[in-house]
């Protein structure tokens, strides 16, 4: 009949046979959009472990060691914890027991487990080695390097009865090693399944590799079981992880241990407003009431009975304890993103600094090319020896007459007097060269000074410097002057050349000695008189005119000007590389320093991608 199903034949589909259809139909989709948004996050977050890597802060600039620690902390946590969860969102959960110096940690694990594991005693501090009690069928989760990767893993044993977990073995280490960088791994049938126990080290233990060694493993918790007493529940170093845990969202139960019974509710009272006022009011806690122990140094199974519930019940609950996990997971990155931004500001800080520090430097030479270049043209260089052996080379007061009278007469007589017998020529270029070089290593050597000085009153620059004295001019430098002013004066002999090539006034500059008018040309080129006062301007103006006029009766007027103007340019392009090199001793250190930092704007948006990956 129609409508009716048949024996061994499938009947028309109803609404309900359509509604489980489609919703089965998205079951792989909505899969497959999961798998695709953690390979997504998986990928950012190692985006981000490798920025951090590239993350330097070289300059010593106040808070900078705080910075360094927290990216430090952030690469850790990404590597111990962030990164493996995400990896591995059904792992079971890694629970911290942590706590003060002589909380009794250790105490309470055994208890939990019913039976001795860990060392408890009267020494300080106790737990030398962490030990990770997990349920044998767990065990596949926490033998590779999936948690905590740092750490080399010894496998343990665990009898029932006063037996401590024994290392079965310590591979390539030995004991002192061992205690540093091992995490002895111990299956237990007591420990339930879904829930794992990590005996820390104290976090104020007077081992310095310890209270390190507590803070990572902390990081890596994805519930905190925070264990304190009645005599130190106030003490301000467990506060300062409890504040950390408040601010990552982390799951806690505090144990606040060896309580007197008479007075566990003025106590407990006390702590749970604290633990209010502080952010922590969803945090779980149990009293562990002052008993004495057995002879196998035990509690009473019943003083821990209803923390011990707690962490069964949560380790039955598939749904609860992926939750905590995601809960727990979120925070820290959370937390991560609000060191990315704090990374970004120091960043920024030290690219200010390093911008002050190249910044000194560069006003300090830059100030100095200034000078030497107003040295060069405004008459200063005229005086004293230059100026005596340039009026050696053109004569005496008899020349000079000579030349007011007529300006073909003098070139004559300037010809005769280049062929004949006073001083050559060269005298007048090497009291330049002496001249010149005095005026720019003192300029040099008064921008060394400068720069250093600036930079040691800054403390990014003092440690970059360090015990080395910059303040002077680097060795061989005067040397390098003297040839660069001889570089330069062989240029000009080069242009006076190529000028007079071709020209029909070529006798007329021969006559003269390329010598001859190169001097002329340097002495043109150094002749403003804006520097010099009195007598000077008289005597040095007169010798400039005389170096002009004899240049610009075989060259001409335009030609002289240009030849003065290309000769000016090349001597302070001269000195300006001179300068560079100099000023390069100092901005050496500061690439050295910080070679391709990540910009702080990069840092900003991956604080952003990891904030919006939290809130997904």
């Amino acid at each position: 009949m129609p409508g009716v199903p048949q024996p061994g034949r499938p009947g028309p589909p109803t609404c309900h046979d359509e509604a489980v259809s489609d919703h089965e139909s998205t079951i792989p989709a909505r899969a497959g959009q999961a798998a695709a948004r953690q390979t997504n996050a998986v990928e950012l977050l190692e985006s981000a472990r490798r920025e951090l890597a590239t993350v330097i802060l070289p300059l010593d600039l106040p808070g900078v060691e705080d910075a360094r620690r927290d990216l430090r902390n952030a690469a850790a946590q990404l590597d111990d914890y962030i990164l493996p969860r995400y990896r591995s969102l059904d792992a079971p959960l890694l629970a911290v027991v942590g706590g003060s110096t002589g909380a009794g940690k250790s105490t309470l694990v055994n208890a939990l487990v019913g039976h001795p594991v860990t060392r408890a005693g009267a020494i300080r501090p106790t737990t030398r080695q962490p030990i990770l009690l997990h349920h044998p069928g767990d065990a596949g989760w926490f033998e590779d390097q999936r948690v905590l990767p740092t750490l080399s893993r010894i496998r343990g044993t665990v009898l029932a009865g006063p037996t401590l977990a024994q290392p079965a073995s310590v591979p390539g280490a030995g004991e002192d090693a061992a205690a540093v960088t091992s995490l002895v791994l111990a299956g237990d049938p007591a420990v339930p399944a879904g829930v794992a126990l990590l005996d820390a080290p104290d976090v104020d233990s007077v081992s310095a590799e310890n209270r390190r060694l507590a803070g990572q493993l902390l990081a890596a918790a994805d519930l905190w079981i925070f264990v304190t007493t009645a005599n130190r529940y106030a003490d301000a170093v467990p506060w300062r992880l409890l504040l950390d845990a408040a601010a990552r969202d982390i799951t806690v139960a505090v144990v606040l241990d060896r309580v007197p019974p008479a007075a566990e509710d003025e106590v407990a009272a006390d702590l749970r407003t604290m633990l209010e006022r502080q952010g922590l009011a969803s945090a779980r806690l149990f009293i562990v009431p002052e008993v004495p122990l057995d002879r196998e140094g035990m509690l009473p199974p019943a003083t821990v009975a209803p923390l011990l519930a707690w962490l069964r019940g949560i380790a039955a609950d598939a749904a609860g304890r992926s939750a905590i996990a995601r809960r727990t997971l979120n925070g820290a990155i959370r937390g991560l993103a609000a060191r990315f931004t704090a990374a970004a500001g120091a960043v920024a800080a030290q690219q200010e600094a390093a911008r002050q520090l190249e910044q000194d430097a560069m006003s300090a030479y830059r100030d100095a090319a200034g000078r030497i270049q107003e040295a060069t043209r405004d008459g200063a260089l005229l005086r004293g020896e230059v100026l005596a052996r340039w009026q050696d080379f053109v004569g005496t007061g008899e020349f000079f007459r000579v030349m007011e009278q007529n300006i073909g007469r003098m070139r004559d007589r300037v010809g005769a007097f280049f062929r004949g017998e006073p001083a050559p020529a060269v005298r007048v270029e090497t009291a330049i060269e002496t001249g010149l070089q005095a005026v720019i290593l003192d300029e040099a050597a008064n921008a060394a000074e400068e720069t250093d000085r600036r930079w040691r009153s800054d403390p990014a620059g003092r440690l970059l410097l360090g015990t080395d004295d910059l303040s002077g001019t680097s060795p061989g430098f005067a040397d390098a002057v003297a040839a660069e002013i001889r570089a330069w004066q062989g240029s000009l002999m080069e242009l006076i050349r190529t000028e007079g090539q071709g020209k029909r006034s070529q006798a007329r500059w021969l006559s003269f000695g390329i010598n001859g008018l190169g001097a002329a040309l340097m002495i043109v080129v150094f002749s403003m008189t804006a520097g010099l006062t009195g007598l000077e301007i008289g005597v040095a103006g007169g010798t400039a005119v005389i170096g002009q006029r004899v240049l610009e009766a075989v060259f001409g007027e335009d030609a002289v000007r240009r030849l003065a103007r290309t000769a000016r340019t090349d001597l302070q392009e001269r000195c300006q590389r001179l300068l560079d090199d100099e000023r390069q001793r100092f901005l050496d250190r500061l690439e050295a320093a910080a070679p391709d930092a990540v910009p702080a704007e990069d840092l900003r948006a991956r604080a952003t991608a990891l904030t919006a990956l939290a809130a997904a």
